[in-house]
């Protein structure tokens, strides 16, 4: 089974000692995976995916990379309103699916970079200049990797000064201007290149409240932190998520849905930036309307989302 998913996986080790190592993680892991699956019938199943010979330590240094602990610098304090613009907001449709709706760009992998931050970022940029504009555009998350000097490039960040950054510089050019490497690198970017899209500021959905939750996302898509290290999560196959994980947010996705099955079983939609091996071909769906107000896997807790 290892040697399968060294084939599908592309994988390389330096020698048989690495190999080795790598084996046993892979064993535990699969594993893992398995007695999930073997046990009472949650509503989701795990998979064994690109992230099956990683250790769980290794998996949260390249994989993630949202640092909910960086305080928001006073530019960004000071750009987010304290009004939330759809509080107002009456009816919302029983389903939406931004996808559908031609304002999400395929799945994207942020591979061993730690920027989940760039993408969660980007992908609400990119949904939201869609919806003003009528045009889908892929937007570089390099350009915030290389050139967003208060997150920390592969290291992890915040979206709320992707957020500000592009604010403040000019506005965000290409994915094929300014392609993704997966490596931090020199700022490819100033003032003088031709944005393809700017923003004029962001806001936060209120804390804790997946009801306001429901009003931004039936608006557009909307950025969040996850707790991404869970391993229900890490493995996350199809169904819908309804894990008690913790609310450690160390992960962003972005939410471009929501709906509820035949049943009456309500979710959300995520996008992830793990590939289209993870998941429904890169998507997840999250229980919603859960009894701890946080959300699932703390969807609810910190959800922020550009305006144009």
């Amino acid at each position: 089974m290892h040697e399968k998913w060294i084939s599908q996986h592309g994988r390389v080790y330096k020698d048989a000692a690495e190999k080795n190592t790598r084996f046993r993680i892979f064993k535990k892991n699969v594993l893992l995976i398995e007695a999930f699956n073997r046990g009472e019938d949650k509503g989701f199943k795990l998979a064994v995916n690109s992230f099956a010979d990683i250790t769980d330590d290794e998996f949260l240094n390249l994989h993630v990379g949202f640092n909910s602990s960086m305080k928001a610098s006073s530019f960004a304090m000071s750009t987010t309103k304290n009004t939330f613009k759809y509080a107002n907001v009456k009816d919302v449709p029983p389903a939406i699916d931004w996808r559908q709706k031609g304002a999400v760009t395929p799945v994207k992998n942020q591979g061993g970079c730690s920027c989940c931050y760039a993408f969660s970022a980007v992908a609400a940029i990119e949904g939201i200049t869609q919806i003003r504009q009528g045009k889908l555009i892929s937007f570089s998350e390099q350009q915030i990797v290389d050139c967003d000097k208060q997150d920390r490039g592969c290291n992890g960040g915040y979206m709320e000064y992707a957020y500000g950054y592009i604010q403040q510089n000019n506005g965000i050019t290409t994915e094929s201007y300014y392609p993704y490497t997966g490596t931090q690198g020199l700022c490819q970017y100033n003032f003088t290149n031709h944005p393809a899209a700017k923003i004029n500021g962001f806001q936060r959905v209120p804390e804790n409240s997946e009801a306001d939750l429901l009003k931004a996302v039936a608006n557009q898509p909307i950025s969040t932190g996850i707790c991404g290290g869970d391993y229900r999560f890490r493995f996350y196959s199809s169904g819908i998520l309804n894990a008690e994980c913790s609310v450690n947010l160390d992960h962003a996705v972005t939410i471009v849905g929501y709906g509820s099955t035949s049943d009456g079983t309500k979710y959300w939609i995520v996008k992830n930036s793990w590939g289209t091996n993870w998941g429904d071909n890169g998507f997840g769906y999250l229980l919603r309307d859960v009894a701890n107000p946080q959300g699932t896997c703390g969807i609810a807790i910190y959800a922020t989302f550009p305006t144009i």
